[in-house]
């Protein structure tokens, strides 16, 4: 019997071809001094992408442009993710945000990113944003990227990437564990840095004599 070598099963997992299931959207070329502290339309700037700590962005929390200068822009929606496609290390060439928590706000891609659709019955919320840990999509785009001081990569490069997935049960499992560690570790890290406040507090008390201990 003949399969078709993009839907090949290996332990339950699914070969998938992404760019066969990718609507790649529109984006803009705004840079950082155009920005609005306060403009109605969130940009997602490729700095936006790079130095967020999580895997999951919500735009409402970015600047953003004027609606005259992004009519001409798809507009992004919760569970499409936003890579940046230049990085000055190979490391931050896969780098990218899922997008979540939009609400009635409307957000574009911004400069230098690349912004993706995926079809939600292969690739499910909450567990796009984790593609950049799983070496086939990593590792594959690291391969393709180009340049010398500053690399970079395409649409092209993330369409032909082909991985195995899981269903989308067990993605959806997976993103739970991975948001429930997140979540632990945002607790812990707010408790260390409220515990380094108090240390630089006291240390201020007894280090110039205010609080004596004796």
């Amino acid at each position: 019997m003949e399969v078709d070598k993009h839907f090949t099963t290996v332990a339950g997992w699914v070969v998938r071809r992404l760019g066969e299931h990718a609507q790649f959207l529109s984006h803009g070329a705004h840079t950082r001094a155009e920005l609005l502290e306060n403009g109605p339309v969130k940009n997602v700037h490729y700095g936006d992408i790079h130095s967020c700590a999580t895997v999951r962005l919500n735009p409402n929390t970015l600047a953003g442009l004027p609606d005259a200068k992004t009519r001409h822009l798809e507009s992004l929606r919760d569970g499409d993710i936003v890579l940046a496609d230049a990085s000055e290390d190979t490391e931050g060439i896969s780098k990218l945000v899922e997008i979540y928590g939009l609400g009635a706000t409307r957000a574009v891609a911004g400069q230098h990113t690349i912004a993706v659709r995926f079809d939600k019955a292969v690739l499910v919320d909450g567990f796009k944003g984790y593609l950049q840990f799983c070496p086939p999509f990593s590792g594959h785009l690291r391969r393709l990227a180009a340049g010398t001081k500053v690399y970079a990569t395409n649409r092209a490069h993330v369409a032909s990437v082909e991985m195995k997935l899981p269903g989308v049960e067990e993605q959806a499992a997976i993103a739970a564990i991975f948001q429930d560690m997140d979540a632990e570790i945002a607790t812990l890290e707010a408790r260390r840095d409220k515990t380094r406040l108090l240390k630089q507090a006291m240390m201020q008390e007894l280090l110039t004599g205010r609080t004596r201990l004796v």
